[in-house]
């Protein structure tokens, strides 16, 4: 007989201390999380090319074996490195040796501010100038990205050690006032699922962040109440 269990395959950087907590504990008791990782020391471009070319797959050749409902690939700035055309294109290769639909992170956002009818969206991440860009660019054809303001970490055992209330005071500092409809706050290695609340009230606007939207997407995908 069939399982009830339905099984999410998470492929997730190897230093991300943030993911796995936050999709279960907002997933529901019969969805079940497998997690394959990817070696990823620092969060920079020349980091996480290593991780797309020498890593995603091996992981997620491991992760099928599990046999998946759906798959997710779990890295915002990974996903929009090389842009949205590289992105669908892993995605498809991940799919195909998984045996699974699956979702990127980027795409998950991008359906979730599509959902909130953004306009003008501010973004908030703790990377780097550099990869700060590439995902401003993975958003630019659909928004008009007014404000952005990043931390420059590339340390990712540091971004995940980041406090809730150190989100909270970054947003606030640097997005407060500028003339946005919705807060995107990016990575899924940061904490920001657990400051949402606070970030939406201290900026009355809409707030979203990367697993945030993934929960979202991985309720409607296999149509669950998330």
């Amino acid at each position: 007989m069939d399982s009830p269990l339905r099984r999410v395959g998470l492929l997730v950087p190897s230093s991300n201390t943030v993911m796995e907590p936050d999709l279960r504990r907002c997933l529901p008791a019969d969805v079940t999380l497998h997690t394959g990782r990817m070696l990823l020391d620092e969060v920079t471009p020349d980091g996480e090319r290593r991780m797309l070319d020498e890593a995603v797959m091996p992981a997620a050749r491991a992760l099928g074996t599990a046999e998946p409902h759906l798959t997710v690939f779990g890295c915002t700035s990974a996903g929009a490195l090389r842009g949205l055309d590289a992105d669908a294109e892993m995605t498809a290769r991940i799919a195909a040796v998984t045996g699974a639909p699956t979702v990127s992170v980027i795409t998950a956002v991008r359906d979730r501010l599509r959902a909130l009818g953004v306009q003008r969206l501010a973004v908030a991440t703790p990377y780097t100038a550099a990869l700060t860009g590439r995902i401003t660019a993975a958003l630019d054809d659909m928004v008009d990205v007014v404000a952005v303001a990043h931390l420059g970490l590339t340390d990712n055992r540091r971004i995940g050690d980041t406090s809730p209330a150190d989100i909270l005071a970054f947003v606030r500092d640097e997005l407060g006032g500028t003339d946005a409809d919705a807060v995107f706050i990016s990575c899924t290695n940061l904490r920001a699922i657990e400051a949402l609340d606070a970030v939406r009230d201290a900026l009355d606007v809409p707030v979203t962040s990367s697993n945030d939207a993934t929960v979202r997407a991985v309720g409607e995908r296999l149509a669950v109440a998330v």
